[in-house]
């Protein structure tokens, strides 16, 4: 039978500094790829309402001829 022995490895300074950075570096990249995709979103959002006001105008026109 053998003995198993599991220890608890204690991040150093060093390395808990590291995993900071790290983790401030991924908040960066994933608030830049939301703001972009919020960008994107919106700016297709007002030239499909653009493409449907003109779509709207075009037909009320249409019908009062």
């Amino acid at each position: 039978m053998r003995d198993y022995r599991y220890e608890r490895n204690v991040p150093t300074a060093a390395l808990r500094k590291a995993r900071q950075a790290f983790k401030e570096a991924d908040v960066k990249v994933a608030m830049a790829e939301y703001e972009r995709t919020q960008k994107a979103f919106h700016a297709n959002h007002e030239r499909l309402k653009a493409e449907r006001l003109a779509r709207d105008a075009k037909a009320a026109r249409k019908l009062k001829t």
